[in-house]
């Protein structure tokens, strides 16, 4: 498997968190656009990522906080607009972690994770 830095981690596991997002809100009955998409933003922001990441940080394994570690300490690809810059390194650390998981196939230990963030 080839090994990719931690922004392009980041980038692969935002779009796989989006979209385990939406589909968590299907599963809770929600169908309506517009409420889908304000729900997925408040459940998809920095803020909202620091609080998953907070709710996973005593079940990883040393290999998992370093690569939210090495997330976390990357450039940054570019600027929050409302969130302090820890909360958005931190963010991307959570980011960098989904991505790996996905990329290296570990669905069932993303899968767990999953289901304690939400």
């Amino acid at each position: 498997m080839q090994t990719y830095n931690a922004q392009t981690l980041a980038y692969i596991g935002d779009a796989v968190y989006e979209l385990r997002v939406r589909e968590h809100l299907l599963k809770e009955g929600r169908t309506k656009p517009r409420n889908l998409h304000s729900a997925a933003i408040e459940r998809t922001n920095a803020a909202a990522q620091v609080r998953a990441l907070e709710k996973i940080q005593p079940m990883l394994t040393d290999e998992e906080k370093a690569i939210v570690k090495r997330g976390r300490n990357a450039p940054l690809a570019r600027k929050s607009r409302k969130e302090g810059i820890m909360t958005y390194k931190n963010a991307t650390g959570l980011e960098a972690l989904v991505g790996h998981l996905y990329l290296n196939g570990h669905a069932s230990r993303l899968e767990t994770l999953f289901e304690v963030m939400f």
